[in-house]
């Protein structure tokens, strides 16, 4: 138990599901966490559990040791503005899970020398299983490990420089959507070959996660595991080099560039 009180502004997906992750994985007791948001019926689910829901920010930012910012980018200055006051720089960390909102904008927003980080987590953190980018600034050693360990309980997290916060946001984030789509696609290709959805679906999806746990456990290259199942003249190699002539990475890359470039360019 972290002892922390958190308080989470903006009980959306995202809010909502890192309360879930902290209740889960037992780094905070439900009566340490607040999460607010206007409409607090739809967080009943969590009042049950016993977290407090509140619809007033400042008196959940007031009562709290850790900030988590988990507002929608468009609502980030109109909501912290009005919420300077109720900072306090000696006692407080404030976390930002918003998309584009730099440390610099955070800082003008609220009051200079607060420490303040930024995390970029995706939404595998429902099921604890998320990769949460983090970056900060004014903050200490203590800080950061306190940080880190937090969101450690919710996945596994790295420390990075900030100008790299947009390009894990593409890689991590929107790499959710990626990964999901190459599991739709080979879905309909078992079921084409024979498998009924529900199979095809069950065998997609735990292949795709049997290899991205060998990659993690064993510290591999993806080539090196892609050696040890392309036999000469067999059917994985027929099929990875007709998946390249159609263009299979060349379009996966050109998809990341893209949602990059949607990002820094808006």
């Amino acid at each position: 138990m972290s002892g922390k009180k958190i308080a989470i502004i903006g009980g959306g997906n995202l809010g909502s599901a890192i309360a879930q992750g902290l209740l889960k994985s037992g780094f905070s007791k439900a009566a340490d966490i607040t999460v607010t948001k206007r409409n607090t019926a739809t967080l009943a689910q969590l009042r049950e559990q016993g977290v407090h829901i509140e619809s007033d920010n400042e008196k959940a930012i007031s009562e709290a040791d850790v900030v988590v910012v988990a507002l929608k980018p468009y609502n980030v200055k109109e909501v912290l503005s009005e919420l300077k006051a109720s900072f306090n720089i000696k006692k407080q960390i404030l976390i930002s899970v918003v998309t584009g909102i730099l440390l610099d904008d955070l800082e003008k927003i609220t009051l200079p020398g607060l420490p303040i980080f930024r995390a970029m987590p995706n939404t595998a953190i429902a099921i604890q299983e998320s990769i949460t980018c983090i970056c900060g600034r004014n903050v200490t050693e203590e800080q950061t490990a306190f940080v880190k360990q937090m969101f450690d309980q919710l996945g596994v997290t790295i420390s990075i420089d900030e100008k790299l916060m947009d390009a894990a946001t593409v890689l991590g984030a929107c790499g959710i959507a990626y990964a999901l789509r190459f599991i739709r696609a080979s879905i309909q290709g078992g079921i084409e070959i024979g498998f009924d959805a529900r199979t095809a679906n069950l065998i997609a999806a735990q292949t795709v996660k049997g290899a991205a746990e060998l990659l993690i456990r064993e510290n591999r290259h993806p080539e090196e595991e892609i050696d040890k199942v392309t036999t000469p003249k067999g059917c994985t190699i027929a099929g990875l080099n007709e998946m390249e002539h159609q263009g299979f990475s060349s379009s996966l890359i050109k998809g990341i560039t893209v949602s990059y470039n949607k990002i820094i360019k808006g």
